[in-house]
């Protein structure tokens, strides 16, 4: 038990999926998971330990923002022994040719700042994700025909943002989507020395101001929930 994860020691998996939303990691392990049991849900923060196709899974909600997903991925790693940690979220599309209900595997992060930016100084560090765990992504959404896109995200630390220029520079260099979390997760990942993806469904466009009910971001993003868990025994 840690101070944001009441799990015994042995509940959580090293493999672990996190959802931002503590409701949407209910719904994937009642839909994939065999014999889900809840391990965790101090605070609304819910997780779950089951099984995949044989395999121990652990699904922890990880909360909105880098900060909150810090918290959550430094217990999980250095408390409860997480070698794979994928997030699966959404994000906002940026580009043209990225559709809403698209996936997209973040190959690396961009941001302005996070909560690993302080001890890296003058440099800036390029978040990116598992070679391996991309690649057997990739393999995954074709096996299951989902549209998908692989390249660059953008992690910001702000919602609401009022920054039209920095959407502008983010589109013209080919940044697929933004989101919250990964450029955390893929830094908190690179210096304990385990694995990280982010798989993302696109929930909304910035430039065709499209968007999905809540429901729909809680419940059917299933394809993303099925293409990180192969990926994760690939």
């Amino acid at each position: 038990m840690t101070i944001h994860i009441g799990a015994a020691p042995g509940e959580i998996a090293e493999t672990v999926l996190m959802p931002g939303d503590p409701y949407r990691a209910r719904w994937a392990a009642e839909t994939f998971l065999t014999d889900a049991k809840l391990v965790n849900e101090v605070r609304g923060m819910l997780g779950f330990t089951g099984t995949y196709k044989g395999e121990r899974v652990t699904i922890q909600g990880s909360g909105m923002g880098m900060p909150s997903l810090s918290i959550y991925a430094n217990e999980l790693i250095s408390d409860y022994n997480a070698q794979t940690l994928i997030r699966i979220g959404s994000c906002g599309g940026m580009q043209p040719h990225v559709a809403v209900r698209d996936v997209v595997l973040a190959m690396s992060a961009t941001t302005i700042t996070s909560p690993s930016s302080v001890i890296f100084r003058d440099i800036n560090f390029a978040p990116t994700a598992s070679y391996d765990l991309l690649a057997a992504a990739v393999e995954a959404a074709k096996a299951k025909g989902v549209k998908t896109h692989v390249g660059s995200i953008y992690s910001s630390d702000v919602f609401y943002a009022e920054r039209p220029d920095l959407d502008e520079q983010m589109v013209r260099h080919g940044i697929l989507g933004v989101e919250m979390e990964a450029a955390e997760l893929y830094t908190l990942a690179a210096r304990h020395g385990r694995r990280a993806l982010a798989v993302l469904t696109v929930s909304d466009h910035l430039q065709t101001g499209e968007a999905l009910p809540s429901e729909d971001r809680e419940k059917t993003f299933g394809d993303m929930v099925e293409i990180a868990l192969d990926a994760a025994f690939a």
